[in-house]
């Protein structure tokens, strides 16, 4: 695994989700594991809940009575979201591709501000929140070195290609587990 572009690893997993997938169907394709109606189980015990977009509001924040409208003045949609009950944690994971300079480079500077805004709406709820970009290779330019500093320098994380599950807080299947 390489995080922050400084190499490192967690290669006793194995598991890792990578971005040309959404979570769900990355997850149900694992082993152990079942996603259902937002539901993920994990040897037939919850473990977290993903929600995408428009789900996130219509389904999670209203099954916690909470009006984002009270908190935020406009919504924000995530890519892919997962709230791990094991840790009581809300991820808010977005999905960058890009294979020309564009409207994207800017949009990494935003994590700060959003990383806030989902704070704001999870307070309510006693929820703490990570912030994390699933970058493709594009962004290992160095170009980007500044950027990248800027992200870790808030408090949000990314990470190229995949992220290790094992960083949300979610069980290894132990056939994936090496020695």
């Amino acid at each position: 695994m390489i995080k922050s572009g400084k190499g490192g690893g967690n290669t006793r997993t194995g598991l890792v989700f990578e971005g040309k997938t959404d979570l769900s169907t990355f997850l149900n394709s694992q082993p152990h594991y079942r996603v259902a109606e937002h539901n993920v189980y994990f040897d037939n015990k919850k473990v977290a809940e993903v929600y995408k977009k428009h789900s996130f509001y219509k389904v999670f924040l209203t099954r916690l009575n909470i009006d984002w409208k009270q908190c935020i003045s406009k919504q924000l949609l995530p890519d892919d979201s997962i709230f791990v009950l094991l840790n009581n944690f809300l991820f808010i994971i977005e999905c960058k591709h890009q294979e020309v300079a564009g409207s994207v480079d800017e949009k990494l500077q935003t994590c700060d501000f959003k990383k806030k805004q989902y704070k704001k709406l999870m307070s309510v709820a006693n929820i703490d929140v990570e912030y994390i970009y699933l970058l493709d290779d594009w962004f290992r330019d160095p170009r980007y070195k500044d950027v990248l500093d800027y992200i870790q320098s808030v408090g949000c994380d990314y990470y190229f290609e995949y992220i290790p599950l094992t960083r949300l807080g979610l069980p290894v299947p132990p056939e994936l587990i090496e020695d």
